[in-house]
Formats: structure tokens, C-alpha cells, sequence
């Protein structure tokens, strides 16, 4: 399974998609703690989103969560500890595209969260990433640990295997 994280996302993705029903399907990376992950995250959430039918509203929305996930892992969590590690995992079930972004540092505490709407908030230009995920996502969860942060961030499928409907627009 180690050998999957160095192929192709196509190549990676293909082999998943023949292996495992078309309506479970699971596909795992290990990222460095830098900006390129950052980006490269987003871009694989587009890819992914795209390829599964969602809507282009909803592709954004996904990708946008992603991109907030991961500079939260980076940038919060490993605070670009060149020793540690982003896993970003997407997992399509007959239901939900289920998106998994786990860091390795120290934990958070969400009570600590600002609230983005409060008055003092509304001019910073950061604080926005957990509140945005929300927006997009149609659930999001967060789970602190001494060891690091896992980030769930989960999306209805609107698609053919979820009732027989189109994606949704």
C-alpha cells in the first residue's frame, strides 16, 4: 500500500475504483508540511470532486474546504515541521464523499476558536478556515489529540448511486 502514495493520482485512483465497488471507494495521501501541499491538496479535492459528478458550486466548495483544511494542518499543526507529515484521505461511499485530513502536531483546543462574525473579528484577515469548512461542507468534525488533529469534512452525494438523481448544480 506504501508503494500507492508515489503514483499518479489516475494511476492510484484506477486501481481503487477496479478493486473495490464502484460506490466504495478510497484513496489515500502522505504530504510534506509545505505550501506546495497546500495547493496540491486543493488540486487533487477538485480532481476527486469533479471526477464523482458534483456540480461545479459544489466542486468549488469542496476544494475550498480542503484548501482551508490543509493550511490549518500545515501551517497550524506542523507549522511546517519539515518531520512531519499531512495524510489527506478522500473515500466516496455510496452516500457521502468523506474527506480526512490529519496533521501531527501538538493538538488544538476548540474552545479557543475566535468567532469570525464577532464585531472585533470581522477586519482580521485570518480566522475564517474552520467557519468557511462549515459553510461548504455538509459536515464537519473536528478531532483534537496530544498527537495531532484529524479533520472530517463530509459531503452528500448527490450523484446516481445516491437514489438515482443527477449531481446536484
Amino acid at each position: 500500500m506504501d508503494g500507492l502514495r508515489h503514483l499518479p493520482f489516475q494511476a492510484v485512483y484506477s486501481i481503487f475504483a477496479s478493486s473495490m465497488a464502484m460506490t466504495e471507494q478510497r484513496v489515500s495521501y502522505t504530504l510534506d508540511s509545505s505550501l506546495e501541499t497546500i495547493d496540491s491538496a486543493e488540486e487533487k479535492a477538485t480532481r476527486i470532486a469533479t471526477e464523482l459528478g458534483f456540480g461545479d458550486d459544489e466542486v468549488m466548495q469542496i476544494s475550498m474546504a480542503v484548501r482551508e483544511g490543509a493550511v490549518n494542518a500545515v501551517l497550524h499543526g506542523n507549522g511546517y515541521a519539515p518531520d512531519k507529515k499531512v495524510t489527506l484521505a478522500f473515500e466516496r461511499t455510496s452516500e457521502d464523499l468523506i474527506i480526512t485530513i490529519r496533521d501531527q502536531g501538538p493538538g488544538m483546543d476548540l474552545s479557543k476558536i475566535p468567532n469570525p462574525l464577532a464585531p472585533e473579528n470581522l477586519l482580521k484577515t485570518s480566522g475564517r478556515g474552520i467557519f468557511l469548512m462549515r459553510s461548504f461542507m455538509d459536515v464537519v468534525e473536528i478531532r483534537p489529540s496530544a498527537t495531532g488533529t484529524e479533520l472530517k469534512l463530509i459531503k452528500r452525494v448527490h450523484g446516481p448511486t445516491a437514489g438515482g438523481k443527477e449531481a446536484s448544480q
